[in-house]
């Protein structure tokens, strides 16, 4: 694939990009979209090397794949006049990492986010990678019997599981009830949307059933052949395709310094 020198090289045969030849911190073509686009359809990440964002170019990448999508839940990360911008940062103080658990971002919305946009500066000697898992094959690889036990069934999804530690007593966190089986609004490839991180219980089925259906979901996400693995440089970049994969930030750089921004962009509600 390629627009004048823009080349995307597979990272595993299932998914992932490693996208070369453009420069995100100028105002994209056309053409440049179009093809980050399409390589986001049919590789659900893709990643970019050496690309020194500014606040505004970050948001402007952004925004050619839809508008910014502001969850209530993460103000408090968000940077100073900038609350489209939410702080990524991790260092010898730091109690937990955004991310560390296997999770879909901010499911617990009822229109969760297309995808995120997520930009590190800073990162330590080694480690730190964030690996994604590929959520289509993760459903192709069910049985037919499970697949259809799966069809019609709904969960739960609530912010306080992750934020409600986070902030003050009292405070009110979105709750979303979405299909187990969503549906991709683009290619319409069927995929697991539930998650370890947001999702607290499959609403048809009696709570031990439930929740025992909704562990093996949540341990079938992360078989390793579903998988790719990033390994972050300085000013690299990765978008994911939010209805497409499952992503963890793997902590074992502690107490070195990990740090960055992310924006996500606005999605509609799966089906």
């Amino acid at each position: 694939m390629t627009d004048q020198t823009l080349t995307v090289s597979d990272l595993t045969p299932h998914m992932g990009g490693l996208i070369s030849g453009v420069d995100l911190t100028r105002p994209l073509t056309a053409g440049e979209v179009a093809a980050i686009e399409q390589a986001l359809i049919d590789r659900h990440v893709v990643f970019f090397h050496n690309q020194p964002l500014s606040f505004e170019a970050h948001k402007a990448l952004a925004r050619c794949f839809g508008d910014i999508h502001i969850a209530p839940s993460t103000k408090a990360w968000a940077v100073p006049d900038h609350p489209e911008i939410t702080t990524m940062h991790a260092d010898a103080s730091a109690k937990f990492v955004p991310g560390e658990d296997w999770h879909s971002d901010m499911t617990c919305d009822p229109e969760p986010p297309l995808g995120s946009v997520l930009y590190l500066h800073t990162i330590p000697p080694s480690g730190g990678d964030t690996v994604f898992s590929n959520a289509h094959l993760a459903y192709d690889a069910l049985s037919d019997r499970m697949k259809a036990h799966l069809e019609g069934l709904t969960a739960t999804h609530e912010g306080a599981r992750v934020f409600g530690r986070l902030s003050p007593p009292g405070s009110q966190f979105p709750v979303s009830v979405h299909p187990v089986i969503r549906t991709h609004p683009v290619t319409g490839r069927k995929a697991i949307f539930v998650n370890k991180q947001f999702t607290a219980r499959i609403n048809e089925l009696p709570h031990d059933e439930g929740d025992t259906l909704l562990a093996f979901l949540v341990r079938h996400m992360t078989r390793p052949e579903f998988q790719c693995r990033f390994r972050w440089g300085p000013h690299s970049i990765a978008i994911w395709d939010n209805r497409s994969v499952q992503h963890s930030a793997i902590w074992d750089y502690f107490p070195q310094v990990r740090s960055g921004y992310r924006v996500t962009i606005k999605g509609d509600k799966p089906f």
